[in-house]
């Protein structure tokens, strides 16, 4: 079983190549996280919010993340921060192309 994690939040930037180039230790930091399987970036510089959907193996592993990233988050001073863990249906998401792996 695989679980989704979804989150989102505001804030003032860098959003695009500024975004890309600030993150990168962040991003590589991420791959090292337990359970972790992949994350897509998110962003939106008009409405001024970014995020992210991860990919965990466990649940207890994509709560424990969420825990220490909103912790994080909150310590760069973001406080609208939006956040939902699903299970992924994985038959139905492979019909759609779905990027499951393990």
């Amino acid at each position: 079983m695989t679980y989704l994690l979804q989150v989102d939040f505001t804030m003032d930037g860098p959003f695009g190549v500024e975004m890309s180039e600030g993150f990168q230790d962040l991003a590589r930091s991420i791959n090292d996280e337990e359970s972790f399987i992949w994350k897509i970036w998110t962003e939106n510089a008009v409405a001024k919010e970014a995020g992210g959907v991860y990919l965990f193996d466990s649940k207890e592993s994509a709560e424990k993340y969420l825990a220490m990233h909103s912790a994080r988050l909150t310590s760069f001073g973001v406080t609208t921060i939006r956040s939902k863990i699903f299970e992924v249906n994985e038959a139905l998401s492979k019909i759609n192309h779905g990027p499951i792996q393990k």
